[in-house]
């Protein structure tokens, strides 16, 4: 017999933490098939290294996560081939909302 799915909300997990994890995952695999040399590849690779972490410890800080999306757009933010991944990530991110003291402008 089939196994059911519960989802995170149902088993007391933030269901921003699952999406983050799965737009963390869903970038990596698309850099990771991406054929051509990117000079900042292993930057990449690292803040989503660093991004896995921080979901496996919990909720992240916003701070943190925006820190990380703006290392993570650094590195690969001119790859059009990535931008679909990569706007998930920041979509994802901006799910923790703001940091204190954070004030946008404009």
């Amino acid at each position: 017999m089939g196994q059911r799915v519960i989802p995170a909300a149902d088993r007391g997990e933030d269901p921003r933490v699952a999406g983050l994890s799965a737009a963390v995952a869903r970038l990596r695999a698309e850099l990771d098939a991406y054929p051509a040399q990117l000079h900042d590849r292993h930057a990449a690779e690292d803040e989503l290294t660093a991004l896995d972490g921080q979901v496996a410890s919990g909720a992240p800080t916003a701070e943190e996560l925006r820190h990380s999306l703006l290392l993570t757009v650094a590195a690969v933010g001119s790859v059009s081939a990535l931008a679909d991944a990569l706007s998930g990530l920041r979509n994802a991110i901006e799910l923790f909302g703001e940091p204190s003291g954070f004030r946008r402008v404009n």
